[in-house]
């Protein structure tokens, strides 16, 4: 359940109050009229349950609240009420499969921005793999997946492509190509420099590598992976199931990928650096077309449930309509 907290205009307070009553996923609806002094207007309170949030979201875009006063969104870790038991079981469809789309949205857009943390963490993520990849060693490589930060610019650039945002776009491919080239660049310089200090050579990258040589020879089960990887981790991102986040990353080899191109670029061995640049290109475009057609397919879902509803709403107006006509 989510607690929206909203500061509407005077003039529009009646018909969001209005709006928020009607609905059978909202409750404990507080109005209190002339509280709110910046920006002014009345203070009004509820809970909704997940599976209509974006329904009540969009109908209070659609009154224009947002423009003139403002629309916050909270988490409910717990409710006991049976009024917010009776709103759950009204609102068809199961919250844990609700996706609110401007949380995701907002979710998303946040981790576009080029940061210095995010520069950091995936510069750092591709030397432990590129230091992975020369010692054959998978806890090195699982242990970048999961520090990699790849996979938030990947989301959003699904929820941008789906919502057909030309600026989050642009953002979140500028973050992932700026990340990978300055992790790569970073690599290949940490590399030169471990192995003028004696620490590697050349031969640890031409020896055999049973335990990670993978990460350079894609195959048809690299794009099997990629899609898989992607339905899951979209389905983690809108449920809110943030521990099949941690697979999902632990499942792709972007950062690995990324750095055997580096180690293979550092030694002058061609064959590898284009197997893991191929490998890296596929990981990224099976998320993508996976992730995108997994928001796609929960969007139209949900848009089936929303008409579904209101044509049932529909409905129980008329008959009460045609109830209190034969009454009379």
């Amino acid at each position: 359940m989510l607690h929206l907290r909203v500061i509407a205009p005077p003039d529009q307070s009646s018909a969001v109050a209005d709006l928020l009553g009607g609905d059978p996923g909202v409750t404990h609806l507080v109005v209190l009229p002339g509280v709110a002094r910046q920006p002014s207007g009345d203070l009004i309170l509820c809970d909704v349950v997940r599976e209509r949030a974006d329904t009540v979201l969009h109908g209070l875009q659609q009154l224009g609240v947002e423009a003139r006063g403002g629309i916050a969104v909270d988490d409910v870790e717990l409710t006991l009420s049976a009024a917010a038991d009776r709103a759950a079981e009204e609102a068809p469809g199961s919250g844990a499969d609700a996706v609110v789309w401007d949380e995701v949205a907002a979710k998303t857009g946040e981790q576009t921005e080029l940061s210095g943390t995010y520069l950091v963490l995936i510069v750092v993520a591709t030397m432990i793999a590129g230091i992975g990849v020369l010692l054959d060693q998978p806890i090195l490589i699982v242990g970048a997946m999961v520090v990699g930060p790849e996979f938030g610019p990947l989301a959003a650039l699904c929820v941008a492509l789906l919502r057909r945002k030309p600026v989050i776009i642009g953002r979140s491919v500028q973050a992932l190509t700026v990340g990978f080239l300055a992790a790569m660049t970073a690599t290949v310089l940490s590399t030169w420099a471990l192995t003028a200090a004696g620490v590697v050579n050349r031969e640890m990258l031409l020896a055999e590598r049973p335990l990670t040589d993978f990460i350079w020879r894609p195959d048809a089960l690299s794009w099997v992976v990629g899609l898989l990887a992607g339905i899951a981790g979209m389905l983690s991102l809108t449920s809110k199931k943030s521990g099949s986040l941690v697979g999902v990353l632990i499942s792709v080899t972007t950062v690995p990928a990324a750095a055997n191109v580096a180690v293979a670029v550092a030694y002058g061995v061609w064959h590898e650096a284009t197997g893991s640049a191929l490998q890296l290109v596929i990981n990224l475009c099976a998320i993508v077309l996976s992730g995108l057609a997994t928001l796609a397919a929960q969007q139209l879902w949900w848009w089936n449930v929303a008409r579904n509803v209101a044509r049932n709403g529909a409905r129980r107006s008329r008959r009460r309509t045609r109830t209190g006509v034969a009454g009379r």
